[in-house]
């Protein structure tokens, strides 16, 4: 009764608990500049943790908040369910399971961030002093979530399974984590119940790839899990209404709602072996595909009714890997192979005699053709100067232009529909071809001032975004990322 009551005297008084009475936690703290001082109550009959905290936000490139932690080191991973007390005052209120380098309002950190309107997002800022970025789940007001740190990666679950929330950050050596509490109000205090608070060095044992389709937001950066699969699924298009996201998995096209929901397989007929070398015309009615399942087994272009049908085939010479529909519907881009040799080609829509626009060096490759929208220009990548870079030509071949110029290497540009941006896939300098299972990039080259910066840090690479992605709005990139999980 004693311990109670000096327990619940403090809390009145707001003052901070520290040392024994915290559990499993070494400390508290409030990070960053807060005018109300946090406090928390640990209950050890239900194992349970009372957080009062205010600060004015945990985002952009400083936080305020309190925080209950332990230093640690190496793979962790840390439980709980959260229950805020209170209608509460802001609906950006946040309880969050957290990782964090430091102590300092804009240490590198990551946490499951559970809002007060049920939001609940994966946030993260990778480097000191730098900005706040999230990947939103699909679920709202969840009964329980876990944030771990695996290797250089942290992954978010929400309700005992996989979120499809994941991002690299380099926490070194000690490093901090346990709960926080941010109001999201500098004149305010929230407080949020955390139970069922479990905190362990996570084991790695057998483990299988997840595939998760994403969208990611131009102009705030900010991500959204659309689905997360069991089964391996490679680039997504966006159709042209901008309803629904394409994509391929063990041969064959499925179509689903970008919001997420149900997917539904397309009809393909004879083609069961399709690659992630497809899209979509312009009018919406039709897909072009990449299909290995007929003759040499190489990969052939085939086009078919967006509603689903028999392929009609429109290349004769193979390996053929679609990547570009020109605007006006006509001419369809690819990358094939021949006499050896890779190059870039061109084909009307309807087939016929195919046009060579490239050919790469010998034992080099020209890849990932894709249409400006004004239909002048075709983007694709190459080798030819040592790196994979992206460069851009006139549609009859001429012209050709160097487009990106750095030490890494650059895949599939593809411009946005309103023609100033272009997102690509770009690897780390040292990686041969575009394998899976990658630290990757998916990187913004302003078109009209020339500025250039990242997109997404995620694991992925081949399949991510091999084709066109861009919402017809020009507001948003869909792509897959991957993660390892036991």
């Amino acid at each position: 009764m004693m311990i109670a009551a000096f327990l619940v005297s403090i809390h009145l008084l707001g003052l901070s608990v520290i040392d024994q009475k915290l559990g499993i936690f070494e400390g508290n703290s409030d990070v960053g500049s807060v005018l109300h001082p946090g406090r928390v109550i640990h209950d050890p009959l239900s194992e349970s943790y009372s957080v009062t905290g205010s600060g004015e936000n945990m985002w952009s490139s400083k936080d305020a908040f309190q925080f209950v932690w332990k230093r640690v080191s190496g793979n962790q991973a840390i439980e709980a369910t959260i229950k805020f007390l209170g209608e509460g005052k802001n609906a950006h209120r946040k309880a969050c399971l957290v990782v964090r380098q430091t102590l300092d309002a804009d240490s590198p950190y990551a946490d499951i961030a559970v809002h007060g309107d049920g939001l609940t997002s994966l946030q993260y800022r990778d480097e000191k002093g730098g900005n706040t970025y999230e990947v939103q789940t699909r679920v709202r007001t969840p009964k329980a979530v876990k944030l771990s740190r695996i290797g250089n990666y942290v992954l978010a679950e929400v309700n005992g399974t996989y979120s499809g929330a994941s991002i690299p950050l380099d926490l070194t050596g000690t490093y901090y984590i346990g709960l926080a509490v941010c109001s999201h109000e500098k004149d305010f205090s929230e407080t949020a119940v955390f139970s069922k608070v479990g905190l362990s060095p996570v084991e790695i044992g057998a483990v299988s790839l997840v595939s998760t389709l994403e969208t990611v937001d131009i102009a705030s950066t900010d991500r959204r899990v659309v689905q997360v699969f069991d089964d391996h699924i490679e680039a997504p298009n966006w159709t042209p209404n901008g309803k629904l996201l394409v994509y391929n998995s063990n041969g064959h096209l499925y179509k689903i709602p970008w919001t997420g929901g149900e997917p539904t397989k397309i009809d393909t007929d004879f083609a069961i072996r399709c690659n992630n070398d497809h899209g979509i015309s312009p009018d919406g009615k039709w897909i072009v595909i990449s299909d290995q399942s007929q003759g040499n087994n190489q990969s052939t272009i085939y086009t078919l009714p967006f509603t689903g049908g028999k392929p009609k085939r429109i290349t004769e010479g193979t390996p053929s890997y679609w990547h570009g529909w020109s605007p006006d519907g006509q001419t369809l881009a690819y990358c094939a192979q021949r006499d050896g040799r890779y190059g870039i080609f061109t084909i009307p829509v309807e087939g016929g005699k195919e046009t060579r626009l490239t050919k790469a060096p010998e034992g080099g490759l020209d890849d990932g053709p894709d249409y400006s929208p004004d239909g002048k220009h075709i983007y694709f990548n190459s080798d030819r100067s040592g790196k994979m870079q992206i460069y851009r030509m006139n549609t009859d071949g001429t012209e050709l232009n160097q487009v990106t110029k750095d030490t890494r290497n650059n895949w599939f540009g593809h411009v946005s529909p309103d023609g100033k941006l272009m997102v690509y896939l770009s690897y780390e300098e040292d990686v041969k071809g575009h394998p899976a299972n990658k630290d990757v990039m998916l990187r913004l080259l302003n078109l009209v001032d020339g500025t250039n910066k990242v997109l997404a840090k995620l694991f992925g690479g081949q399949g991510t975004i091999n084709v066109p992605s861009w919402s017809p709005d020009s507001k948003r990139v869909a792509f897959v990322s991957y993660q390892f999980v036991g």
